[in-house]
């Protein structure tokens, strides 16, 4: 929980992913889609120290591979190129090709190596990207003028709102700010998802800490949350300092490190949780926090379980309070645990003490479960070990959504 001192140090601010020093981003519709902006674009103004997670679906997309490729060399990037509507996934070698093309036509745009440009996309998988027209938006693009509401919308394909935030404290007296902007909606499962994920930042800090940073809040975050238990070919999030900000370096022995680690935090879980809450068809954020196992990976297994179960989600979207289905879920996470210690909570209420019934009142508690989020409280140990994961509930128009995707 975060101090006094650090809600007084840590504020909200506009501009999103390109509210640090030194970026820009923008977007336009270069015509992969019909009508929505489908071609997004971020840059800084410096080399950045860069790093990035991926997703762990063995199929992954040409683009991953050309930003590791980009990656590989100096560990730092000034742009990024992102469109939406095909993933250019399981394109063989002439996706390949065409996601290094973006890269170069990008790098040419910005008068830059090539190496210091990413390349994401996110859509339909097997399907060839119309470069002809890629190639026009790339050359289309206007660095003077920039529209982070415009990149925003650009990377999003099922989603229906756009996902950002931007915080910003004081550091060495300088002000430092993160920024952030996601996509994702359906595909969403724990080790991510058809998600990608852009964290900007203008502080000073040390590369090596920045790149465990990104995995650690990662795994706290974006690894949380699911809506469908598919696990996509196209997940990335990628995370930006340029140095900007002009504090000292920052590290763990910095006075005020836990005040940026603390923001840091809130945009991933931020992101992570606005994707939960926009999942294809839902109606309801879902948060699962489990206390008490050996280990907090094991808390985290536990709270993937309850998420993940389509007979929880299921309950959660017709408002019934079946924890029978909560208690299956923790029973098989593969967690172990003694089930005469257990307690489980549907928002303030206790439906299991120590692995046993207890009475609620029904209307009560249907009326708690018809809220548009729903926390669920495990314990089931004395340690304080403790893990939460988001999803959402499962519903009909999700069936409806992903029978018709591809027309």
């Amino acid at each position: 929980m975060r101090t006094t001192i650090d809600k007084v140090k840590i504020k909200k601010v506009a501009g999103g992913v390109s509210a640090p020093i030194g970026y820009q981003s923008g977007g336009l519709r270069c015509g992969i889609r019909k009508e929505k902006l489908d071609l997004g674009w971020l840059i800084s103004e410096t080399p950045a120290d860069a790093f990035a997670v991926y997703t762990k679906n063995l199929f992954q997309a040409a683009p991953l591979k050309v930003t590791q490729a980009s990656l590989a060399v100096k560990q730092k990037l000034r742009g990024i190129i992102v469109n939406s509507g095909i993933a250019n996934a399981c394109t063989g070698d002439r996706g390949l090709n065409d996601a290094y093309q973006m890269r170069e036509q990008m790098a040419e745009k910005l008068t830059t190596e090539s190496h210091y440009i990413a390349v994401a996309s996110t859509g339909l998988i097997g399907e060839f990207l119309p470069m002809d027209k890629v190639t026009k938006g790339i050359k289309a693009i206007n660095f003077d003028q920039q529209s982070p509401e415009s990149f925003e919308s650009a990377i999003l394909t099922t989603d229906t709102r756009e996902k950002k935030i931007a915080l910003q404290m004081k550091i060495d007296d300088q002000v430092v700010t993160i920024g952030g902007a996601a996509k994702g909606s359906g595909m969403i499962h724990p080790n991510m998802a058809t998600m990608l994920g852009f964290i900007t930042t203008d502080a000073v800090i040390d590369p090596i800490v920045l790149e465990q940073e990104l995995k650690d809040q990662t795994n706290q975050s974006f690894n949380m949350i699911t809506v469908d238990g598919d696990t996509s070919t196209n997940d990335t999030v990628v995370v930006m300092a340029n140095g900007l900000a002009n504090n000292q370096l920052l590290n763990r022995d910095h006075p005020e490190w836990l005040i940026f680690t603390e923001a840091l935090s809130e945009v991933f879980q931020f992101l992570a949780k606005e994707i939960a809450r926009d999942g294809e068809g839902a109606t309801k954020l879902v948060e699962v926090e489990v206390e008490g196992t050996e280990t907090e990976a094991d808390a985290r297994k536990m709270a993937k379980a309850v998420i993940s179960s389509n007979l929880v989600k299921t309950a959660i979207h017709g408002a019934d309070a079946n924890w029978g289905r909560i208690i299956t879920a923790i029973g098989y996470s593969g967690v172990q645990f003694d089930p005469d210690q257990v307690i489980v909570k549907i928002g303030d209420k206790t439906v299991v003490e120590n692995g046993l019934p207890k009475r609620f009142d029904e209307a009560e508690l249907k009326h708690d479960l018809e809220q548009d989020e729903v926390k669920i409280f495990v314990k089931v140990g004395s340690s304080n070990q403790i893990a939460r994961g988001w999803g959402c509930d499962l519903s009909y128009e999700y069936i409806r959504i992903n029978a018709l995707y591809r027309t």
